[in-house]
């Protein structure tokens, strides 16, 4: 069997490690960026009557037609801009990436960053260019026009905020960045809700840029639903790969009834940009740490002296599961990421800090 797998499975595949996520069993689980929220009860009960009556013997719209609706009014997309569907964002990322997949053709982003990007790359058979951020996580805008010019990239991934540091980019930098590219510059916007801004101010202006989010971080990661507005012109190249009947109905159903209650969700988000605020005050308190601001719902931290990997079983040993980032080397080296949970949670991350530095 081994030797057929060397024959027929692309080399560069067989050298990747498969996307890994953490076993919380038994543990606080603040390692996967999620909303640590339920749903009130009067709400989730108004929600089983409604997916009673979903068609799940039949197959679901193809083109989700009342949740695209639905998407269009909670989140104020121009009627103008074209709009597609993805089983979470990162179909998105796998449809743009086989769109244009030309040979030779390049994805470009700064690092460190959402690791897909480089993933989906890989897979698609294109070539990848990382340019790396700054110190600070800043963007090192001249490198990335460099790199633009001398790759001439198809795509550019730009997350906003960008995961896994937290912070955003320069406005006027990103706006530069789309201005030169020759390609598509995608915005990953999956963690807008908590960031108080948007590039979707900016959809008119540039014919060569869409924006891209996901309702996961707002409280429906379970759903699995990502959706990306813009040109539609690239839209509509974008969902000629798309595979059919990719929104489940249950997704569908579910979606729409949530954004009818976005409310709810809304008070969440507050919610947890408050606690955000007052959990990085504590560990700013901790001399022993450095953190690093965030306008998402994470916040990324190392320790100045000592290991990260050490860092990250203490903690873990305490009943706290976080994110080691350290394996991935450079800017990373050390890090670890907290997801913001609930307040009591939070406590029990920050004694565990406290008690493992």
């Amino acid at each position: 069997m081994s030797d057929r797998i060397s024959q027929f499975v692309r080399p560069e595949i067989r050298d990747l490690k498969a996307y890994h996520v953490g076993d919380a069993n038994n543990l606080i689980k603040l390692d996967n960026m999620e909303n640590p929220y339920s749903w009130d009860q009067s709400v989730m009960d108004a929600w089983v009557e409604r997916i009673k009556n979903a068609p799940i013997n039949r197959y679901p719209d193809a083109e989700a037609q009342s949740l695209q609706l639905a998407l269009r009014r909670s989140m104020s997309i121009p009627d103008n801009a074209g709009l597609i569907l993805g089983n979470g964002s990162d179909e998105l990322l796998q449809m743009i990436c086989m769109a244009l997949a030309k040979p030779g053709a390049t994805v470009l982003a700064p690092t460190p960053t959402f690791v897909m990007y480089k993933m989906l790359a890989i897979f698609t058979n294109m070539e990848y260019c990382g340019v790396e951020l700054n110190k600070d996580f800043s963007l090192d805008v001249d490198a990335m026009l460099t790199a633009i010019e001398k790759t001439q990239a198809a795509v550019v991934f730009l997350s906003y905020p960008n995961n896994p540091t937290g912070n955003l980019f320069n406005e006027q930098e990103v706006c530069q960045i789309i201005a030169a590219s020759p390609g598509l510059v995608v915005i990953d916007e999956a963690y807008f809700a908590f960031a108080d801004d948007s590039f979707a101010k900016y959809l008119d202006r540039y014919d060569n840029m869409l924006v891209m989010r996901t309702v996961s971080k707002m409280g429906l990661a379970g759903l699995r639903l990502g959706y990306m507005m813009g040109n539609p012109h690239w839209i509509e190249e974008f969902n000629k790969v798309r595979l059919p009947f990719n929104i489940n109905c249950l997704t569908q159903v579910s979606a729409e009834f949530a954004l009818e209650n976005r409310a709810m969700f809304d008070a969440q988000t507050e919610k947890i940009c408050q606690d955000r605020e007052l959990l990085f005050s504590e560990m700013q308190k901790i001399e022993a740490i450095r953190s690093y601001p965030s306008k998402a719902n994470f916040i990324l931290f190392k320790p100045k002296s000592g290991s990260g990997d050490d860092l990250f079983e203490s903690i873990k040993q305490a009943g706290i599961l976080i994110r080691n980032l350290g394996a991935n080397g450079g800017l990373l080296e050390n890090c670890l990421r907290v997801t913001v949970g609930t307040e009591q949670e939070n406590a029990a991350f920050l004694k565990a800090l406290q008690e493992s530095v």
